[in-house]
């Protein structure tokens, strides 16, 4: 599965000098970062964009404040926004200060975000 190897190891470093406690899966097409249980941000390199993207979970509230912002996409994996979630361009994390930004407002959303529901094995 393909995905930014330089920004996932961006954002491991970022969570890793916030002292946080995460998880990295392959997940979506990307490299997701899990933080109690619930996906964080995460890599995604779009085939319509044409670069990688950071994908971000930064909840309904920020998403409206920051969506008209040059660097920011919807995030429509399937033609239809995700509510909450954003993809940014790579204008908008270039810098090191701007990544700690997105991960920053995904970190505040974070405690607010429900868990996905786990399947249940079948034996």
């Amino acid at each position: 599965m393909p995905y930014d190897q330089h920004l996932a190891d961006r954002i491991t470093r970022t969570l890793e000098e916030k002292k946080v406690t995460f998880e990295a899966r392959n997940m979506m097409g990307g490299r997701i970062f899990m933080v109690d249980d619930k996906m964080l941000c995460g890599t995604h390199i779009d085939k319509k964009y044409g670069d990688s993207l950071l994908m971000a979970r930064i909840g309904e509230e920020a998403y409206e404040k920051v969506i008209e912002r040059e660097d920011c996409l919807p995030m429509d994996f399937t033609g239809r926004p995700m509510r909450g979630y954003i993809f940014v361009t790579p204008d908008g994390f270039d810098m090191e200060d701007d990544l700690a930004y997105w991960i920053d407002l995904c970190l505040a959303f974070n405690p607010l975000a429900k868990a996905s529901k786990r399947k249940k094995k079948k034996n």
